[in-house]
């Protein structure tokens, strides 16, 4: 990317899980409470395992190797999500990860276009939660495209939709499936989190507030 001058990038794509706001102990809170009900053990080092997965991802890795009938399986996402939506609806501004109003303010004065692509089918719930659903042009979300991350199809329909080329868009994510996604997609990526984790995309940060733009679009 250091061979790319600014006007050649025209679009960032914000992941939000991790990356906005910080609702993954939400999603453990609500996986914990399933898991108990269930009699399966379920801990924090399990739950690191669902970062940026799907719901029935998510499901299938908790129920580690246990088959359940499709109706039974159905049940439990719906619960699962029931629980996790019960939490959601408690965010607010306030809730929003340290350095990210600055950055999109940032982006949006430089004429950048935005946009939210997460797996999550709750994203746009969770955006009118923080306050920030004005700032993207697009928000796509597990109900967006039929496979998800890490495949590249979620990131390529938000650049269809901005109406840019993948390689002009900058992604943000926090797990591994995501920036593998990105890579795939020929986009950008900027990692937040440990090396371990997002180790692979073209530039890492430890949190959304040490990002520096000038240094990633330049």
């Amino acid at each position: 990317m250091n061979k790319r001058n600014k006007e050649e990038i025209k679009a960032v794509i914000f992941d939000l899980d991790g990356v906005l706001t910080d609702t993954a102990e939400y999603h453990y809170q609500s996986w914990k409470k399933l898991a108990q009900e269930e009699g399966i053990s379920f801990t924090r080092e399990d739950n690191e395992q669902l970062r940026g997965v799907t719901r029935r991802q998510s499901l299938e890795i908790l129920l580690k190797g246990k088959t359940l009938p499709e109706d039974k399986m159905e049940e439990l996402m719906v619960k699962k999500n029931e629980y996790y939506q019960e939490l959601i609806n408690n965010i607010t501004m306030e809730d929003l990860i340290p350095g990210v109003e600055e950055l999109l303010n940032q982006l949006q004065e430089e004429g950048y276009k935005l946009a939210v692509a997460s797996a999550s089918r709750n994203a746009r719930t969770v955006i009118e939660n923080l306050e920030i659903g004005k700032k993207f042009q697009l928000i796509a979300d597990g109900y967006s495209v039929k496979n998800n991350k890490p495949a590249p199809d979620l990131f390529l329909y938000a650049a269809e939709e901005l109406e840019v080329e993948p390689e002009e868009c900058i992604v943000i994510e926090d797990a591994e499936s995501g920036i593998e996604a990105a890579l795939a997609a020929g986009m950008h990526t900027v990692g937040i989190g440990p090396e371990e984790r997002v180790g692979q995309a073209d530039f890492r940060y430890d949190k959304i507030k040490d990002i520096k733009l000038a240094d990633i679009v330049q």
